[in-house]
């Protein structure tokens, strides 16, 4: 009888193509991939990996058990589905994951409703870029996800995930209080062609929607300094160091010394979850999806009546 850890164990490694990298996935040691995956190969009689270089590769059984590997866990996972549909509780243990600002701004509301009305219902988030969130769904290391795209820049979605819109989160343009705009009601990105800027770091989905806005309006942007969180983002506004963009969701009182202007034809990011389509069934899943919707209504209620 062939083992379903192990299996999951050659799953992960046929997705990520590494020890290493398998081992990060699971949340395990790679001592652990290695012992589990000889083990298995004991049990199949058969050899699954062979060296490759510095690592290792499937070979062609290897590469025929993963392939059932992963149709057998799908099938899994649809057993979980239907038998917690049937039960008609949120139950076990659901991961989640979201971009920061949706992390802060979303999520504390969401899990505290999530554990009162679901006391069953084991719940970890961890905070993740988006680039990281989607195949971390699709290969089913996490449940759910919440992700954003873009007005002008959709983020691709795997055909094989559902998705629900939870709210749009308007963004503005953060500049110091000395600034020559810094007291207008409203602005133009390209008002900023002479500025400096403050970005997120080169390669996230973030930075190449603001070169692609900025470049689309006439304006080639001059980066002076990057970085990941909007709290620091801001504290570089603070000194006078460039301007930046700045979404609401999530965002907190602004440091001293920062002006917050709205764009004049509303910028926003697209905020919504993910996860994967034959999970849709599990009332786990399904009361995640509600209490996040029910947090987005009321971020963006507060929104309005600000």
């Amino acid at each position: 009888m062939l083992n379903l850890e192990r299996l999951r164990t050659l799953h992960a490694l046929a997705r990520h193509g590494s020890v290493s990298a398998a081992a990060d996935g699971l949340h395990v040691t790679t001592s652990a991939v290695s012992q589990q995956l000889s083990k298995l190969e004991r049990e199949t009689g058969q050899r699954l990996l062979a060296k490759n270089g510095r690592g290792v590769r499937l070979t062609d059984a290897g590469r025929l058990l993963a392939e059932h590997a992963s149709r057998i866990l799908s099938q899994v996972e649809l057993a979980q589905a239907d038998l917690e549909a049937q039960q008609g509780q949120a139950v076990g243990e659901l991961l989640l994951g979201a971009f920061p600002t949706a992390a802060r701004g979303l999520f504390p509301t969401a899990l505290a409703g999530l554990r009162r009305d679901h006391p069953q219902l084991r719940l970890r988030l961890e905070e993740m870029e988006q680039d990281d969130a989607v195949p971390r769904v699709v290969r089913g290391d996490i449940d759910l996800a919440v992700v954003l795209d873009w007005y002008n820049k959709p983020l691709p979605v795997p055909a094989e995930l559902a998705k629900q819109w939870l709210l749009d989160d308007p963004v503005d343009v953060a500049v110091p209080v000395g600034h020559p705009l810094a007291d207008r009601e409203h602005v133009a990105l390209e008002d900023f062609a002479d500025d400096e800027w403050i970005s997120w770091p080169k390669g996230e989905f973030c930075h190449d929607w603001l070169m692609l806005t900025l470049r689309g309006k006439g304006v080639e942007p001059r980066i002076s300094h990057m970085a990941e969180e909007h709290h620091t983002q801001l504290a570089l506004v603070a000194a006078g160091l460039g301007v930046a963009v700045a979404p609401r969701l999530g965002r907190g009182p602004v440091p001293e010394g920062v002006r917050v202007v709205p764009v004049r034809h509303t910028m926003c990011r697209h905020v919504y979850a993910i996860w994967r389509a034959d999970a849709g069934r599990r009332p786990s899943v399904r009361a995640a999806v509600d209490a996040l919707c029910a947090s987005g209504a009321a971020v963006a209620g507060r929104e309005h009546a600000g």
